[in-house]
């Protein structure tokens, strides 16, 4: 891989990190590096690390039994000025209200960085999906519908698939929305099944975008894909879908892994073959013989390394334990502030979540105009878009990348938050 030469640094971090940041820390240390480069004025930093709105919900919740636990929803709304809020919803026992700011903010990069006339938001309910039968799970999700039906609509807030929910839990919400409104109305969510209202290719997309950047960064490191081995933390729709396509270009997976563990094969793995997560829970470890950690999975010396499954897996205490040349963010957050100092110190490329999942709100775009719409587009369609769209926003943060000399994170960020910031210059702040 040719060599990294940026000569940025970070500002000195703890690399022992015993107390990994949130995602909030997390995403102001990331929006002040950026502005710092942009010499961004400070009252529109200020304004951009605080949401616009977060609605706490209590959400009371009938079990199956006949009792009643009432569990705590978010909805978090960073910001609009490019347009409608867009983001996930997540059953997660460890949803936080600091975690769904956080995330929303790095929505709002996300979207910016692909140029979609989107802003950011994310939201969920502390709950354990594995303890929710499906008529249980169906109950809440019309709940929550209503709980944040002030707040949500097609012009307003948008949500989508996230950990814990898929595209039966958007159905619900959308038409607990509808009956609320009067009015079939799809493009309140996105991520919903094709049948009624959901874009083709939807639930692939984050993992295809993952695998269209790893093979844009390959090729600008000079590395042949059938050279390349991999190693993707994370066998869930994002990991899965980035692995098989990244095999099927020739690629040589040598490692995959779920929450039990990691199998490894330095000769390659057969992940066409292997089921994901959310075609079959745990199917990946369920037949090895010898299986690695997740932790040993991420130091294994690969020319890839795709950490798929969820946010601060590398951090200051393993960060100098990471072989792999090249480093694709897959899930949202998966490396620490501290992390990355030290992985930009050791000349470890790292391209940023907020332009290698971006797929997945690319593609709720392209959702939300077939709904406005009321024209479906078919897959091909949505593929070739998508690789237009990718390519694209690759390219303008690479000539950043190069421009500035500044890691592939700022000068993602720079991208995203230099049009954030002229759109809120232009609309300017109401008295």
């Amino acid at each position: 891989m040719a060599s990294n030469a940026n000569s940025g640094t970070h500002e000195e971090v703890d690399a022992a990190e015993p107390n990994p940041e949130s995602a909030l820390d997390t995403a102001r240390h990331q929006l002040e590096r950026a502005a710092a480069e942009l010499d961004l004025d400070s009252n529109t930093v200020e304004r951009l690390k605080h949401p616009t709105r977060v609605q706490r919900v209590s959400v009371p919740l009938e079990r199956d039994d006949g009792t009643v636990e009432v569990l705590t929803g978010y909805r978090a709304q960073h910001n609009s000025v490019l347009g409608p809020y867009k983001g996930g919803m997540r059953y997660h026992p460890e949803v936080t209200e600091e975690e769904c700011i956080g995330l929303a903010m790095w929505m709002t990069w996300k979207c910016a960085v692909m140029d979609l006339p989107l802003g950011g938001a994310k939201g969920g309910i502390v709950v354990n999906p594995k303890d929710l039968s499906i008529a249980e799970k169906e109950r809440l999700t019309r709940r929550f519908s209503k709980e944040l039906r002030d707040i949500v609509g097609p012009n307003r807030d948008i949500p989508a698939p996230d950990m814990g929910t898929d595209p039966q839990t958007m159905a619900w919400f959308m038409d607990a929305y509808s009956v609320q409104e009067g009015e079939t109305t799809p493009g309140v969510v996105t991520g919903k099944p094709p049948e009624i209202g959901g874009s083709y290719g939807r639930e692939e997309a984050p993992g295809r975008s993952v695998a269209i950047i790893t093979r844009e960064a390959c090729d600008y490191y000079d590395f042949d894909l059938d050279d390349t081995t991999v190693a993707v933390q994370g066998f869930g729709s994002v990991g899965a879908n980035a692995a098989r396509l990244l095999d099927e270009w020739g690629a040589t997976i040598v490692a995959i892994s779920d929450v039990n563990g990691a199998v490894y094969d330095p000769d390659g793995l057969p992940v066409q073959e292997i089921p994901s997560h959310d075609e079959e829970p745990e199917a990946v470890t369920r037949d090895a013989d010898d299986l690695l950690t997740n932790d040993e999975l991420l130091a294994l010396d690969v020319d890839v390394l795709i950490p798929a499954a969820i946010g601060n897996v590398i951090t200051g205490a393993n960060a100098s334990d990471i072989r792999a040349d090249l480093v694709i963010e897959g899930a949202n957050g998966p490396t620490t502030f501290a992390a990355d100092a030290i992985l930009e110190r050791r000349d470890v490329a790292v391209i940023p979540d907020i332009l290698a999942n971006a797929g997945g709100v690319t593609v709720s775009y392209f959702e939300w105009l077939q709904d406005i719409n009321r024209r479906k587009w078919s897959l091909e369609r949505v593929n070739e878009e998508l690789e237009t769209e990718m390519v694209r926003a690759w390219n303008d943060v690479r000539e950043e990348y190069e421009r500035r000399d500044v890691s592939w994170r700022t000068a993602a960020y720079v991208v995203g938050l230099s049009r954030v910031a002229e759109a809120i210059e232009y609309r300017g702040l109401w008295p």
